[in-house]
Order: C-alpha cells, then structure tokens, then sequence
C-alpha cells in the first residue's frame, strides 16, 4: 500500500511541524520499515529547535543511551537562544500577561503603537522580538504559547508581509493542538487574504492556495463539517484549476468528500468530469472507482477498486483515522465510503438494466445473498428509485421513468444561467485586471 502512500508529495507542501503527525501514523500503520520512519524523523527534528525529541528519537533509532556531540552543542545554543530572546520580549509579555492594560489596546494600530511606546516604553524593537520569541517557541514545539505570542502580535504589526507569516504560523499551532474550531476560523482568514486582489503576485497567489488546500486537510477530515466545507473550498474553479495544473493527487481527498456527502449531486456531475480528464495525470483506487462507475460503466472494474479504496483509506493519514469504540476500533469514513460506493454503483447499474439478477449484483456490491438482499430492501424502501424485487426470479425490476420534459428544460435553463453569470464574472475580472489608459 505504500505504493498509494501521498506523504512524499504532500510533505513539500507543509510546515515540517505538520509533517511529524504523518509519520507516527505511518509508523502506526507499519507502511514502512520502522528505521526508515525514524530517520525520516531525524532529518525533520534536525530543522527545528526540538532538540530533546531529537535526542531521544536518535536512542531508539540506534539502541544507545548515548548522543553525539554536536546534538548536545545544539541544546546549549537553543537554550541560551531562547533566553535571549525571553529577555528581548520581556516588557510587551509583561504588559500583555496584565488584562487591564490589554484592555487599552483598540483597533487602530497606530493608536496602540503610540500608546505602547508613550506609556511603556514598548517600540518597534519589542514587538520584533515578540514575534521572533513566537517563532522561536513554536520551533521548540510549544504550539501553546506560540499560538497565543503570534495572535498578540498581529494585533500590533503593520508589515502585511509579516503579519501574513505570523497567521500561518498560528493555524499551524491551532493544527498541532487540534483546535479544529479555531484553525477552521484562521483557514477562512488566511484564504481571505491569500484571495483578495491586492495579494502579492499571481504566481505566489497559486502557490498560496496549494498550501491552503495542503494545510486544510487536517481540518476538513476532523471538524465535524469538514466533509462538506472541502468541497466548497477545493471545487471553486480557482482553487480547482491549482489541483489540476500543481496537486493533483489532492482529486483523491476531494473524490472522497463527493462520495461521503450524499448532497452534492449538482456538483458531483462537473467534478466526473475533471476525473475523466485528468486520468492520465493523477489517478489511484478512489479516483478509477469513480470512473469505472460513472465514465466507463465497468461495474466488474468498480467492484475490485472499492476492495482497493478499503484498503487506500486505512492507510491515508487524513481518510484512516480510528475511533475507539469499547474494545473495538473503527474507521468511520471507510464504512461510510464503503455504504455510499455500493449506492453509486447500485444506483448507476438499475439505470441501465431493466431486471437485475439480485445474485449477480450482490457479487459487484461485495455482499453475500442475505446482506444484499437486507440492504436492497431498505435501499428501496428509502430512495427514490421506483423498482420491486421478485422472490420468486430473485430480481430486482425496475419501472420505466420517463424524464419530464418541463423538468428537463428547467434544468437546462439552470445550468445556462450558472455558466452566463460565470461568464461575466470572468469578463469583470479581466477587466478590473487590465491597467489604466
């Protein structure tokens, strides 16, 4: 399965802080030989001020209660570097840890710098060595206190540029402390930003987005209605065209949030679309179930990607998180995959076959005769499939359904306005973009 592990591309694109989380479940996993995890892990602590991490990972990698040297050297260095900056911060934490002074601080900059600097002698000095002890702490992997220096510190920085390095900084803390909430706030802030007109260059403005999308996954697949909100963000056609052109193994986490949420109909249709085009660029046994069932109408072919996507989601970071529940331990996204692939394929197959041998569809659903036959009665029962099944042939019929022609041509008329409106609001953009004559 490690042929379908997308750490080694998904990695480039964090912070190394957020790397460390896929590594211990890829050790949990044993998706690769344990020294290689380690050493993995090494190579990340070595660029950051982890120092004790380091060292300990370093005995167990090599069986020693001994450490080498320049590891020993780099602790003093982080210690003294970490006092020194302590000192240099020292009078803006002191005035931040009292809440009645705070309680002065309003939200015109300018007012607060002034008044910071006329009444506490705190200037642009201290608030530069806040934001370099917030960076530093977090580099020591105490997301806690930098999550709360770095928000301080935004409070007070009028460089946009530094101000922009320090959000990213605080939602990769509020990740690492599993703050979903929060992050989830920070991630609409920073794609607020990331989004405007006036953000940088057009090329970094792509790259940001890669990085947004990259950072989002551990939010959209553990905030309760992350399943939903990825879709929102990744499906927009800026973000989208991003994936297709710079990350397009990031289709997989998007073809799962299609195919847990049952509500997205509408969309799910362009997004059949983008899978069918960019097979040749990116595909695994999530994407290829997709276009087995809704481009190729290869119901054999879907019946063994689904065992495949079983098996893609227990070992992802992101889609296999386990939940403990008594003495057993599940996976809630496989069986909710698992129950919704069977729906697309049965749904799909009953539109094009009038009477279905229930044996033979139970075979592509992966179910034997009495589970199938149980989940199809209450699929029916349920849906809105117009069908009956017949004890006696062992099939499930189903009843002719002529499209409504006043329905279709409503349809129709919908997907012209939506692609009108996309139009202009191209044509505006483009030009707003063109310069002054």
């Amino acid at each position: 399965m490690a042929t379908y592990d997308l750490t080694p591309r998904i990695g480039p694109n964090l912070d190394r802080h957020l790397v460390f989380p896929l590594l211990e479940f890829l050790q949990e996993r044993q998706l690769y030989p344990d020294e290689q995890i380690l050493k993995a892990k090494i190579e990340l602590l070595n660029k950051t001020n982890m120092v004790d991490y380091a060292m300990d990972i370093h005995k167990s990698l090599y069986h020693t209660d001994d450490v080498p040297q320049d590891m020993v050297e780099r602790r003093v260095e982080v210690v003294a570097r970490l006092k020194a900056l302590e000192d240099a911060a020292a009078p803006l934490v002191t005035f931040l840890q009292n809440p009645n002074a705070v309680q002065e601080l309003r939200a015109d900059k300018q007012y607060n710098l002034q008044m910071l600097n006329d009444r506490y002698q705190i200037g642009p000095d201290q608030i530069e060595a806040l934001y370099q002890y917030a960076k530093f702490q977090f580099e020591c992997g105490n997301y806690s206190g930098a999550a709360d220096y770095l928000y301080q510190y935004r409070a007070l920085c009028t460089n946009s540029e530094r101000s922009l390095s320090a959000l990213w900084g605080k939602l990769a803390a509020e990740i690492l402390m599993q703050n979903w909430d929060i992050a989830l706030e920070e991630l609409n802030r920073l794609k607020e930003i990331i989004d405007s007109k006036s953000f940088s260059s057009p090329l970094n403005q792509v790259q940001s987005r890669i990085w947004l999308m990259h950072w989002s996954l551990f939010i959209f697949f553990n905030h309760d209605n992350g399943r939903t909100q990825i879709i929102d963000l990744f499906n927009q056609d800026k973000y989208l065209n991003a994936i297709q052109t710079s990350a397009p193994h990031l289709l997989r986490y998007l073809a799962t949030a299609f195919i847990v949420n049952k509500r997205r109909r509408p969309q799910f249709k362009e997004f059949i679309k983008v899978i069918q085009q960019d097979q040749c660029s990116y595909k695994d046994p999530i994407t290829e179930f997709l276009a087995c069932v809704y481009v190729n109408y290869e119901f054999d072919g879907a019946q063994k990607k689904m065992k495949e996507c079983e098996e893609v989601i227990l070992n992802d970071p992101f889609l296999g998180k386990r939940v403990e529940e008594g003495n057993f331990s599940t996976v809630p996204l496989k069986d909710e995959f698992l129950e919704n692939a069977r729906l697309f394929i049965f749904e799909t197959y009953c539109r094009i076959h009038q009477r279905i041998d229930m044996g033979v569809l139970f075979e592509k659903l992966n179910l034997n005769y009495e589970e199938g036959e149980r989940w199809i009665v209450n699929l029916i029962r349920n849906s809105k499939l117009d069908a009956k099944i017949d004890s006696k042939t062992g099939t499930v019929i189903m009843e002719p359904n002529q499209p409504n022609v006043y329905e279709q041509l409503i349809d129709h008329t919908k997907a012209l306005q939506g692609r009108t409106y996309k139009l202009v609001g191209q044509l505006l953009e483009h030009a707003q973009a063109q310069p002054a004559r």
